[in-house]
């Protein structure tokens, strides 16, 4: 078998880690995973961190796992992409000892006391909440001093990969975007914004761009791994970037991107932001760009779950059979997503169907009906992003795991009224935007942009449908509203 060269990529997602071996041209060459583990804290009513240590020898097996897998590839360079907003936190002696995900919402009940929020968002590219890191660090210094005085500096958890292989620490403008502590216009740190949070400048590592070569791995590291002391580690990215960057899509092109949540981006090529906060300003892994976001939270776990529940022992491809075969959408769902301003709250949600229950009604109505959802809340935040930037293309990019659903694709297609472009790679999107990165840092032109499929969206819309589960939405807001109360 002839050799081929290849990266190590290292990818920490919310539900799983990964480690994937991707050639030169973009294919996947092999893939090791296993769940991330998360702790709970106690002192808040919705936390979650994790061991660096623990998830640091994840890693590694699954590294070892995969380098034994594929011996006829050779590594060139390792790199790494991780959940948004993750933050892994180190002492004065360079160890790693805390890490708090995008999932951790310890910082939700100090919200409020964050003032000028305009200033933050024209600085930031977002408004603040308990979902980006600085104030997670804000909440642990008030409640955990002693872990707040251990704490040396942070950084993101690709860039905390990329240390652990290089010793070389950096922030990389995506990841470091997510912090409120970053000049998102200025693709600088902000000392206004350290000074409004209470944050020290001295905590924060050098800015360092995707793509950048760090140096080469430890020789610890290569020993460890079985690899050659001269394999490069290049600095990664946000996974949402890279996802991005697998499709190839340019300036002024929407990527939907469908995993656990479901980002929908516009590509700009000047910083800009909504008056009205409707969108987050991102930066992007393209030095030149910035991303304009909307998001609905969290989509895509709601359908692994009902897979789980209806079709446990069924392959993925039985499901799309079953859905395939449906005449009509019979079942509405509302599982997560709500008509309001309130992000991150314990919600109320189910199924809106016939009674008294209908003859044909079958477990691919009740999955089909997620997958609808998810559908419906990519048009509701597309819809919010037209408001913010028009786009008059007639197609849009999409990626990620969720698009190996072709019910799906076909559903956003026919709610957008546009050709969904789905390119080959998509179902491990950030891993080959990983590729992607890697060959443009070595100057190499391998990198294949690959088929795409063109799901056409059929004459007239799904309006009438799209209706009615806004109605149900509208529903379930109400219901929560008296729990509340």
């Amino acid at each position: 078998m002839s050799i081929k060269q290849g990266y190590l990529v290292f990818d920490i997602g919310t539900g799983n880690a990964r480690v994937a071996i991707v050639a030169t041209t973009g294919e996947v060459v092999h893939v090791e995973r296993e769940d991330v583990r998360y702790e709970t804290e106690t002192l808040y009513p919705d936390s979650r961190y994790f061991l660096p240590d623990l998830l640091w020898d994840q890693l590694i097996q699954l590294a070892k796992k995969a380098l034994v897998s594929v011996p006829h590839v050779a590594i060139k360079a390792i790199t790494s992409t991780s959940q948004r907003q993750g933050i892994v936190l180190q002492d004065q002696d360079g160890h790693s000892f805390i890490g708090l995900p995008n999932i951790d919402n310890r910082g939700r009940e100090w919200e409020k006391e964050i003032q000028d929020p305009d200033f933050i968002y024209e600085t930031t590219g977002r408004l603040p909440s308990a979902l980006f890191s600085a104030l997670k660090l804000v909440v642990l210094k008030k409640r955990q001093p002693l872990l707040w005085d251990k704490l040396v500096t942070f950084t993101s958890i690709s860039d905390w990969v990329t240390y652990k292989l290089s010793g070389v620490l950096v922030y990389e403008p995506s990841q470091a975007t997510e912090t409120l502590l970053y000049d998102v216009q200025k693709k600088e740190w902000s000392e206004a914004m350290c000074a409004r949070i209470g944050i020290s400048p001295d905590l924060l590592p050098e800015i360092k761009a995707s793509g950048s070569i760090l140096g080469k791995i430890t020789p610890f590291m290569a020993n460890e791994l079985g690899l050659k002391e001269d394999v490069l580690i290049i600095v990664g990215g946000g996974d949402t970037q890279l996802a991005i960057e697998s499709t190839f899509a340019e300036n002024r092109d929407v990527v939907i991107v469908s995993g656990t949540s479901t980002p929908i981006c516009r590509i700009i090529d000047e910083c800009s932001m909504d008056i009205e906060g409707r969108t987050w300003t991102n930066s992007h892994t393209h030095k030149s760009r910035w991303l304009l976001e909307t998001n609905p939270g969290i989509t895509g776990l709601n359908y692994q779950k009902l897979k789980n529940i209806f079709y446990p022992n069924e392959s993925y491809a039985q499901m799309e059979e079953e859905m395939s075969k449906l005449e009509m959408i019979d079942c509405i769902s509302v599982l997560g997503m709500y008509l309001t301003d309130e992000k991150n709250a314990s919600k109320k949600g189910g199924f809106i169907f016939n009674a008294p229950l209908e003859q044909n009604l079958s477990r691919a109505h009740f999955v089909a009906s997620a997958l609808w959802e998810i559908a419906c809340t990519i048009r509701w935040y597309f819809d919010q992003l037209c408001e913010v930037t028009s786009y008059d293309l007639p197609y849009v990019w999409a990626c990620g795991g969720g698009f190996q659903s072709e019910t799906l694709a076909k559903f956003v297609a026919n709610l957008l009224q546009k050709e969904v472009h789905i390119r080959q790679g998509f179902s491990q999107a950030s891993v080959v935007g990983a590729a992607v990165i890697c060959n443009q840092a070595l100057g190499f032109n391998d990198a294949s942009s690959g088929d795409i499929k063109v799901i056409a969206p059929d004459h007239g819309h799904d309006d009438l449908l799209y209706e009615e589960w806004k109605q149900a939405q509208r529903f379930f807001s109400k219901i929560n509203l008296s729990y509340s109360n």
